[in-house]
């Protein structure tokens, strides 16, 4: 699935314009943000798109080098079920 990128967050719209996916994070000083929410519409979930959503906040910190602070319950979860996976970009 595509996300578009929108300040920051990144989300995906229907067809009739309706967000259906979406995660927000906000910047936390020079180096650190926090990943304060994710949402995915009923119609999506079981799919894997909060992790996709996760995915490519973490992605675009470590572009920027920044860490994340998982705040969202969902976010943080994934964080700790998958340390091999996330353990490097987690804030301390």
């Amino acid at each position: 699935m595509e996300f578009v990128k929108n300040g920051n967050s990144f989300l995906k719209n229907d067809e009739s314009g309706k967000m259906i996916a979406e995660v927000t994070y906000v910047p936390s000083g020079e180096d650190k943000v926090i990943l304060d929410h994710t949402f995915v519409d009923p119609s999506l979930r079981g799919q894997g798109i909060a992790a996709q959503l996760v995915d490519k906040v973490v992605e675009e910190m470590e572009k920027e080098g920044k860490k994340i602070v998982p705040l969202c319950p969902y976010a943080k979860e994934l964080f700790d079920r998958k340390p091999e996976k996330y353990k490097h970009i987690e804030a301390e």
